[in-house]
């Protein structure tokens, strides 16, 4: 039962770290200044924390036996 928890809990996560991951990126600009690339995030890096930490709390559940 942990187990199928853990793996519930760890796909959850990874697909968290996906899809705010993209979503992250998307929300990022790149100007070129003085011949310089300066890149600019306006994403939200929160829930990518909350989604990793979920991830590893469904390896850590899954990992016990």
């Amino acid at each position: 039962m942990k187990r199928t928890i853990g793996g519930i809990l760890s796909a959850a996560g990874l697909i968290g770290i996906i899809y705010f991951g993209y979503q992250y990126l998307q929300e990022t600009e790149s100007y070129d200044v003085l011949g310089a690339d300066v890149t600019v995030s306006t994403g939200d890096y929160i829930p990518i924390i909350i989604s990793a930490v979920v991830l590893v709390v469904g390896l850590v559940i899954g990992w016990k036996k």
